[in-house]
């Protein structure tokens, strides 16, 4: 193996490197963008109804 050979790998190696790093951010990145989106998702909901006085169990999902 010569110098200009292990210069290259070294050379390659280190762009990798940088590649995976930027990568690795964006999708942190990525990853932040849909959690402010799923938080704001569910904050639009609707408040969900109180059971009526007296009832026992609360909420019947008649839907499921």
């Amino acid at each position: 193996m010569d110098v200009s050979s292990i210069a290259a790998f070294a050379s390659a190696n280190a762009a990798a490197q940088v590649q995976q790093q930027a990568s690795v951010s964006v999708f942190k990145k990525a990853l932040d963008i849909q959690e402010q989106t799923a938080m704001q998702l569910l904050e639009a909901l609707p408040p969900v109804p109180a059971a009526p006085a007296g009832t026992t169990g609360g909420v019947v999902d008649t839907w499921a």
